[in-house]
């Protein structure tokens, strides 16, 4: 069997079977695709020295420990899918241990630069009704940039305080909703353009062709906010997800319920924000130290 067929076997795979979505499928994919083609050769002539000497190169090209992490977790995934399929009798990833990441805390607004971002919004530009309830979504909600552009009008129910979500894997969620991010999504909703065709009316956000909102357009307004907010940190739509977590961690909410808010699998990934509530404290006490 050819390297093709196999990619084509395995993106099926994580399409039906793991219903994983389109980016990680891509991502996957790629990855995989990168060590077949540096080697040469087919998974059943992969050794472990094989897959590090591929590390060993491109770590020597900048990738990240972290994006290395990241990379042999997708080579680790395929092979477990050859060993399931018969393909191959063992995982030549289990002989390898993943590079030392350290713990990833992200970056963080504060509650007065994420009110900075919202407030520089010009509302009576053309858009700007639908930017500020965007950007009021993604914090109010701690959406994810793809919930976020695939929001739909049939998912909101804004008077009972709650929206639905449709998360990785196409998994559903219900959201809570402020009365603030309600109110601006309503205010938005009042100057909704036409929809362009029939398959775009149920997209809440549209651009100025009656089309859905891409997230590189989400990405990109986030940016150009923050810059005339006067913020000048490397932020992105998940900050404001970052963002909102960590506050509710400040604020004293479970961490459970922020784990169901956020549509994590695992309440590890949640704990996170209780690591970067406690680097806020340890810096503001050092700060503060009589003895710094």
């Amino acid at each position: 069997m050819a390297s093709e067929t196999f990619i084509r076997l395995y993106r099926s795979y994580l399409q039906i079977e793991r219903g994983m979505s389109p980016n990680t499928v891509a991502s996957y994919s790629h990855d995989v695709e990168g060590l077949l083609d540096a080697c040469g050769l087919l998974p059943g002539d992969i050794t472990a020295a094989d897959i590090e000497t591929y590390l060993s190169s491109i770590a020597a090209d900048g990738l990240s420990a972290r994006s290395q992490a990241r990379l042999l977790s997708a080579l680790r995934s395929f092979f477990d899918w050859c060993v399931q399929e018969g393909d191959i009798k063992e995982n030549p990833c289990d002989h390898i241990d993943p590079p030392k990441t350290g713990r990833y805390l992200p970056a963080v607004l504060s509650v007065a630069e994420v009110e900075a971002i919202l407030e520089s919004v010009d509302l009576k530009a053309p858009s700007g009704q639908r930017d500020r309830a965007i950007l009021e979504v993604l914090y109010g909600c701690g959406l994810r940039v793809s919930e976020a552009s695939g929001l739909r009008v049939s998912h909101l129910f804004l008077d009972k305080g709650f929206i639905d979500v449709i998360g990785k894997g196409d998994k559903q969620r219900i959201v809570p909703i402020g009365e603030v991010a309600a109110d601006a999504v309503r205010n938005y909703l009042g100057t909704r353009p036409v929809p362009a065709g029939r398959a775009y009316e149920d997209f809440l956000f549209l651009n100025r062709f009656g089309k859905p909102l891409s997230r590189v357009s989400i990405f990109n307004l986030v940016k150009r906010q923050a810059m005339v907010a006067g913020i000048h940190k490397e932020i992105s739509p998940h900050t404001f997800r970052h963002s909102f977590a960590t506050h509710l961690i400040e604020n004293g909410a479970d961490l459970r319920i922020v784990q169901e808010m956020l549509g994590h699998e695992s309440i590890l990934t949640t704990e996170i924000y209780t690591h970067i509530d406690t680097s806020t404290w340890q810096a503001d006490i050092l700060d503060h130290h009589p003895r710094k």
